[in-house]
């Protein structure tokens, strides 16, 4: 169950990546997320398994972004963590930002607007070590936070399903096919390169017409079989 949903690790794990930490790192959290929740996934409760799994995914590696990124260590609380994760999107959202907009994301995350603005000097000012590194020495300058423009998980995750089901749904029906209409199916329109109506003319031993033929007889039953399948 683990292996089979780990690959939906890595779309989270992604949109993480504007805090400059390694994606192998917050793709391993997330996988931490991801046992956690397989521990305490109940499928009685007719939940999907990753549509449990996301808050247990991201919660994890939203606790190793505030153990590693050096400038947030002091957001401790759960308003400061809070409000860490959530001002980006909030600013994101907004063509600009001042204080009637610091009041704003105040009033909806329930911090004060003093803290917004603090936390927002911190984000998009300058990350600086109080011990640099010796890739802080030898560079000399600060590091910039970069926000991340991935879509938001949840969007991520949901669109990596319907691909998946839609995979599933068209692999489905082209088993409905015979197998000269699947070939051709797969030969004109699935493979990387698409074969030419002449090479699978002289596949089959008939006419460039008779393979047209056969393809669109092919296309309007694997559209038939795909619906029937979602049914």
């Amino acid at each position: 169950l683990v292996l089979s949903s780990l690959r939906y690790v890595v779309p989270i794990a992604r949109s993480y990546a504007g805090y400059g930490l390694p994606l192998s790192d917050l793709i391993q959290e997330g996988n931490i997320g991801l046992m956690k929740a397989v521990q305490r996934f109940n499928p009685e409760q007719n939940v999907r398994l990753m549509t449990f799994a996301v808050h247990w995914i991201r919660a994890e590696i939203n606790e190793y972004i505030i153990r590693n990124w050096r400038i947030v260590k002091t957001a401790t609380t759960k308003a400061q963590r809070k409000l860490f994760f959530k001002l980006r999107g909030a600013k994101k959202a907004l063509a600009w930002f001042g204080d009637k907009e610091a009041e704003r994301v105040a009033e909806e995350l329930g911090v004060s607007k003093e803290d917004v603005l603090e936390m927002d000097s911190r984000l998009y000012g300058q990350d600086v070590s109080i011990d640099p590194t010796p890739e802080d020495e030898e560079n000399e300058r600060p590091t910039l936070v970069l926000a991340s423009h991935e879509p938001d998980p949840e969007t991520q995750l949901a669109e990596e399903q319907d691909k998946t089901l839609k995979m599933e749904k068209m692999r489905q029906a082209l088993e409905t096919l015979d197998a000269r209409s699947r070939d051709i199916l797969q030969q004109r329109w699935l493979s990387e390169e698409k074969t030419g109506l002449k090479a699978l003319s002289e596949k089959y031993g008939v006419s460039m017409e008779r393979i047209r033929q056969i393809e669109k007889a092919a296309m309007k039953k694997l559209h038939k079989a795909m619906g029937e399948v979602a049914g």
